[in-house]
């Protein structure tokens, strides 16, 4: 006899078959349309049901958290800390009150799963809250201990961690200084110098990188240059036990370093000591340029491929040894202390690397696999996924922004999901070795290249959007090199490595260089191939966020529904494609203006040498001409007062470099801009020294006959790390530099130092 509940619950399924079919009493359809319809209209509440099974919705918790991130990053001003932990309260409440209502209950989820975000966010920033240099200091006086050390190829740099500061009213916590190469002191040494120091740096255009927000979440609160000597000295007190031990580590990583470069010279030493010890800044440009043009740019970054080669070796060598042991593969669980060893070599090579956000998910991603083999509980690939992704982004939240994270899950994810429909044949076990062999080759050969395919179109979007680049021969370069790579290059890295300390290590660097030596011109031949170069012209944080959510629709979703993230990322692919760009582009500090000409190219004049700015420009612009191009000049003509650049409709944007010039510029011109102070009552559009100065960068875009203008830095914004440049500077002071000194060249600084 059935129950009262399943009784009610049969009553109102045919109260609503019912309902549904009452039409049928009087058709405004014929029974041919109305049956499909039904037909689809089930077929489609069983998708929905599917992927909305238990389990099927934590991925999208992990992809809410992450965007109530992105949300905290988009506000004007600094959010209060409790504010979104009411909003998280609530929402706990009411998902605890509508767990018998499925809809309800999940909108209830999602919502506070935001709200985390966006908290721990907020209380993030509050917790590294340090002040920030608002004015340029010239002769700064630092005392402190040296954090990090970075070694590039023509210069140095280090973050020294303050004990003193002199000739600014902040009391700095970390500043960020260039020196010259060789010159760079150990880490953990306690040192003295002066500085040229300068605030962060603000986006170079609307839209562009935030350095500054960068470097506020990595603690430094100035960039610059040290003018002169630096003297280390006796420290006021020793040094804490995170000092010491970053100090034991980079002197390990020097070690090992200076060791690989000895054996190898040159990119050979420079890329195989990138894959050991993750020091890649000593890689020649061109070759730099050939690994990304080439999209083999992400062997340079010690990510999950790496710890996997390394985990996945250590893991298979070990258990084979202890195999060979008839009393111990017998008697013990080989297999678990084989994953405690592996997990060992990985937490050692994640401390080596520097533990960067694509190694730290790489890692997390490996550990939880390892310990699963020792628990005897399998690891579910997108739950790793997603632990990875919740524990990445509660401990630095502020990687959601960067292109680090979002380029490493983005493939990650799509070669989860890729293997998740696994390849369209096995191998018949009833066929001959030869065919089972060529079987396993051919399939081989196909899970790389459509690896290749998966993780590039993944990544493609991100690309677009921190670079501007597109790999067009990113498949055939990853094909021709990488089998090199994870057969050759890594295992006699890890060789060498274990044989350093006997000092046998010789023999595997050389071995290891011959494998670089073939991915280097695999990476080289591909630039040399017509249309290797391709440039995407910038868009704007909208498309990402579609495509963001095309890809994500495709790889989580597991019913056909995911057909629909196809028709999303071909949407953003479109906004990405047709992005109008702007008409006029100004530097944050008023020396540089871009003018778009009739042909649709940036003609640019500027004063001093600073062309950081111009590079940004024209590679947002997906322009390749270089910043020497004489080709930037068309149509700008200058004189001693200021330089005037056409637009295609005739009218002018003028470059005003003498206060007599704005006169004469305000009634012809349609745009001046100046690196001076004018006077209010110009009848054109005005940027001058005021206004760059609270705002930033900004772009202009034609709107009949005026123009809109977009801020990097817009009126109201208050962030911790964008604080607008105050008016008045301290006067430069006068220093005395020995014969010897640490001032790098000017030809040989980046911008932001």
């Amino acid at each position: 006899m059935a129950s009262p509940k399943r009784s009610r619950t049969r009553a109102k399924n045919i109260a609503g078959d019912a309902l549904w079919d009452e039409p049928r009493a009087a058709p405004l359809w014929p029974d041919v349309v109305a049956a499909p319809v039904r037909s689809l209209r089930d077929l489609f509440v069983g998708w929905c049901a599917a992927e909305l099974a238990p389990g099927q919705l934590a991925p999208w918790g992990a992809v809410a958290f992450g965007f109530g991130i992105v949300l905290y990053f988009t506000a004007a001003h600094e959010p209060v800390w409790w504010a979104p932990l009411i909003v998280v309260a609530l929402s706990t409440v009411g998902a605890v009150a509508a767990r018998r209502r499925p809809i309800a209950f999940v909108l209830a989820v999602g919502i506070g799963a935001l709200a985390s975000g966006f908290a721990v966010a907020t209380l993030r920033t509050k917790l590294i809250a340090h002040p920030v240099l608002s004015t340029p200091v010239f002769g700064a006086a630092v005392t402190g201990f040296v954090e990090t050390r970075e070694e590039r190829e023509r210069s140095d740099r280090i973050v020294v961690r303050v004990h003193g500061i002199d000739g600014t009213r902040e009391k700095l916590e970390r500043v960020r200084v260039s020196v010259r190469k060789g010159t760079a002191p150990a880490v953990g040494a306690f040192v003295s110098f002066k500085a040229r120091l300068s605030p962060p740096l603000q986006p170079l255009r609307p839209g562009g990188y935030d350095f500054a927000r960068d470097l506020y979440f990595h603690g430094i609160g100035a960039s610059g240059f040290v003018l002169g000597r630096i003297t280390q000295a006796q420290a006021p007190h020793p040094p804490d036990w995170r000092l010491r031990f970053a100090a034991a580590v980079d002197a390990l990583r020097d070690g090992m370093d200076n060791r690989i470069r000895a054996v190898l010279p040159g990119d050979r030493g420079a890329i195989a000591s990138a894959l050991i010890t993750g020091k890649r800044d000593s890689i020649s440009a061109p070759v730099n340029d050939a690994m990304y043009v080439s999209s083999l740019a992400h062997v340079l970054s010690i990510s999950g491929y790496h710890m996997a080669v390394v985990a996945g070796l250590v893991f298979f060598v070990i258990r084979a040894l202890l195999a060979l042991i008839p009393t111990m593969s017998d008697r013990y669980p080989i297999k678990k202390w084989a994953a405690l060893v592996a997990l060992a070599a990985a937490t050692f090579y994640l401390l080596l690397s520097g533990a960067e956000v694509a190694t730290q998910r790489s890692y997390i991603m490996i550990a939880i696999v390892l310990a699963g083999v020792m628990l005897d509980r399998p690891a579910i690939t997108v739950r790793t996924l997603t632990v990875a992704a919740m524990l990445v982004l509660i401990l630095t939240p502020e990687s959601v922004v960067h292109p680090s994270f979002q380029m490493s899950f983005a493939a990650t994810l799509a070669l989860v999901a890729g293997y998740r429909y696994g390849l369209p044949w096995r191998a018949d076990h009833d066929a001959g070795l030869g065919t089972r062999a060529t079987l396993w080759g051919a399939r081989e050969l196909v899970g790389l290249v459509l690896a290749s395919i998966v993780a590039g179109l993944a990544t493609t979007p991100y690309a677009a959007f921190h670079f501007h680049r597109l790999a067009p021969y990113g498949v055939i370069a990853n094909l021709a090199a990488m089998p090199v790579v994870s057969a050759f290059v890594m295992p006699m890295g890890i060789l060498g490595a274990l044989a350093m300390p006997f000092g046998l290590d010789g023999v595997f660097w050389e071995l290891m260089g011959k494998g670089l030596d073939w991915m280097t011109g695999v990476a080289l031949w591909v630039t040399q191939l017509p249309g290797a170069v391709g440039h995407i012209a910038a868009f704007g944080t909208g498309p990402l966020l579609i495509g963001t959510l095309g890809l994500l629709l495709i790889c989580l979703l597991r019913t056909p529904l995911r057909l629909a993230g196809v028709v999303v990322a071909a949407l953003a692919t479109m906004l990405a494609v047709t992005a109008r760009q702007p008409d006029v582009l100004i530097a944050a500090d008023g020396q540089a203006v871009a003018v778009r000409n009739a042909h649709g190219r940036l003609a640019i004049t500027r004063t001093g040498n600073d062309s950081f700015a111009v590079r940004d420009w024209l590679a947002a612009d997906g322009d390749l001409r270089a910043v020497t191009d004489a080709t930037l000049g068309e149509g700008v003509r200058c004189d001693e007062a200021g330089c005037t650049l056409p637009l295609p409709d005739g009218r002018l944007v003028a470059f005003a470099k003498t206060l007599e010039a704005f006169a004469e510029d305000c009634r012809r011109a349609a745009a001046v801009v100046s690196a001076r102070a004018a006077q209010r009552d110009c009848a054109a559009q005005l940027i001058d020294r005021p206004v760059w100065r609270a705002q930033g960068a900004m772009a202009l875009t034609r709107r009949g006959d005026g123009f809109e203008v977009t801020p990097a830095q817009p009126s109201g914004t208050a962030r911790p790390w964008s604080i607008p440049m105050q008016e008045k500077a301290p006067a430069a002071s006068s220093i005395r530099r020995p014969a010897l000194d640490a001032t790098p060249r000017r030809e040989d600084l980046d911008a932001g130092d």
